[in-house]
């Protein structure tokens, strides 16, 4: 089953870019994005291929290694649980943790160094989502993974969770215009992610889920005006690279706009919400 799922994840993952990708071109939400835009090459081979790949590899040896050194494994905590159990504990518990680390690297000077290549995508499309800083990539995807081979789980829950991320992270950042109505207090979409990267900075510190809408919702950080977002990146785009190895490195530069950074709290942002000429949901 595993080499099933090695070889049936690929094609999913090329299929789901090519289908959301056209579909883009049909319906698309914001007109007149091009399909080659700005920094188009770099998010599909830098980040989408070489980092994915490079981290991959990575992450799979530390988690190994992690599990060589503990043998908790070998405990089979959840090895006795159905795979879609297996599967839903590790989706729901990661989007968990998500949300929050999230909704911290936007309140965090520090933790906004790693996140902030990720909105410098002044576009938004299906690709824009594999631009993450390789340090953010890193913490998330190790705390992603290790539980999963640590609890023992199905070697076959590592592979459909990591094809549900990459389809899902497609179609969230997608120029997509696509309304899911009730099921967007549930599930995330393009039309409540796409304010997240919005370049106004209240929106911004709106929409932290991923692939559950509920956290938005019974944390009242959810943002949905019935109206379309239309500019997207950082305030101040000018000064932050366009390429790979400049886009890591700036992180560790010495300063970053205090204008990027805005810690969240209830009663601020309602009144953010309100000068935007939307309510929160």
């Amino acid at each position: 089953m595993t080499n099933a799922w090695s070889m049936l994840s690929p094609v999913i993952i090329v299929s789901a870019s090519l289908v959301i990708a056209g579909l883009e071109r049909r319906f698309p939400y914001n007109l007149g994005q091009p399909v080659l835009r700005q920094g188009f090459f770099v998010d599909l081979v830098m980040y989408g291929l070489v980092q994915s790949w490079l981290l991959g590899q990575l992450i799979t040896v530390s988690v190994q290694w992690l599990d060589g050194r503990t043998g908790l494994s070998r405990l089979h905590l959840v090895s006795d649980w159905p795979l879609w159990a297996q599967f839903l504990l590790f989706l729901i518990t990661h989007d968990f943790y998500i949300y929050w680390f999230h909704r911290a690297q936007h309140a965090s000077a520090i933790l906004w160094r790693i996140h902030e290549a990720h909105h410098s995508v002044t576009e938004v499309d299906w690709l824009a989502g594999t631009r993450s800083h390789a340090l953010e990539i890193l913490i998330n995807q190790s705390i992603e993974f290790a539980p999963i081979v640590l609890l023992g789980a199905s070697p076959e829950v590592w592979i459909i969770k990591a094809t549900v991320d990459a389809v899902w992270g497609m179609y969230i950042h997608s120029n997509l215009d696509v309304r899911l109505g009730w099921l967007e207090t549930l599930i995330n979409g393009p039309s409540m992610h796409r304010w997240h990267h919005a370049r106004a900075l209240a929106t911004r510190n709106a929409n932290f889920g991923t692939k559950l809408g509920i956290w938005d919702r019974l944390f009242r950080t959810g943002y949905q005006p019935g109206y379309k977002a239309e500019d997207y990146g950082l305030a101040d785009e000018t000064t932050y690279p366009e390429g790979f190895w400049g886009q890591q490195l700036a992180a560790f530069r010495k300063s970053v706009p205090v204008s990027e950074i805005d810690g969240w709290n209830s009663s601020t942002f309602q009144r953010k919400m309100q000068n935007t000429q939307g309510l929160p949901q």
